[in-house]
């Protein structure tokens, strides 16, 4: 008899995350695939690497930046990270599902893997340590778990 994959609950149980949180989400490209951009290396000793947006990318950062509760965030070549500060009542999955689907109409076509990966931030020093994760990303873009060549 064939064995099939389950998928695993990405979600905290018993967690409400429509009760006013910090969450640090992670939206990948359908199979990973290099849609967003390509990492540049710096041209100087002092600048560290960049994430030279595709024409893609530039869209995924355009309606990035418009995004209420979105308080940081990186495109990367093929997934976004973000912090998203969600106020009381509202769903981060509804509020990353409006998203997608703003970005999948603007370039004709659905880019993203069906669901996202998200951790809870509960206190200050998680919050500063996803924030420099954020800013360090296009850096380490070579060890990075979504890394494809």
């Amino acid at each position: 008899m064939p064995q099939f994959y389950t998928r695993r609950k990405l979600r905290l149980e018993q967690y409400d995350y429509t009760h006013g949180n910090m969450v640090f989400v992670t939206v990948c490209v359908n199979e990973r695939k290099k849609l967003l951009g390509n990492i540049v290396d710096p041209k100087t000793g002092a600048e560290l690497p960049t994430v030279e947006l595709s024409e893609i990318g530039k869209v995924v950062d355009q309606f990035t930046g418009t995004i209420r509760g979105i308080e940081k965030y990186v495109v990367m070549p093929n997934h976004v990270h973000m912090i998203v500060i969600n106020a009381e009542g509202e769903s981060i999955s509804k509020k990353l599902q409006a998203w997608k689907s703003m970005i999948t109409r603007q370039i004709g076509v659905n880019i993203w893997q069906r669901s996202f990966y998200d951790h809870v931030i509960r206190y200050e020093e998680d919050f500063r340590i996803r924030w420099k994760y954020i800013d360090n990303n296009p850096s380490k873009w070579a060890m990075d778990e979504y890394f494809q060549r």
